[in-house]
């Protein structure tokens, strides 16, 4: 091998570290590098934003749901909720005629 081979080469793997790097750092920049699933037993249930830098959010750790503020420099504890109930089946029982009949005479 001469040495413009070498400084091919060289530059080649060069190349491919630095692409390598590359993606890495759009990876984690764009979230898509995330812990394993199941690790954790925190889940977002609900934000609302209140401007351009602040927002509320719902956060459920275990059985206990925290309201949170959430501003540019910090995140603040507003509320301490206990578990949610579990909620009725969405889905009403019998017919559609039942149901509907049900409806009316309640209006």
């Amino acid at each position: 091998m001469d040495q413009a081979q070498i400084l091919r080469v060289i530059l080649a793997l060069l190349f491919i570290l630095g692409l390598l790097l590359a993606l890495a750092w759009a990876a984690r920049r764009g979230g898509w590098l995330r812990g394993p699933s199941g690790a954790s037993n925190l889940r977002i249930l609900g934000t609302h934003s209140l401007g351009t830098r602040c927002s509320i959010a719902v956060v459920q750790i275990d059985d206990t749901r925290l309201v949170l503020g959430v501003t540019a420099q910090q995140v603040t504890l507003l509320h301490t909720l206990p578990a949610a109930p579990d909620a009725p089946p969405t889905r009403p029982t019998g017919n559609f005629a039942d149901t509907l009949g049900k409806t009316l005479s309640r209006s």
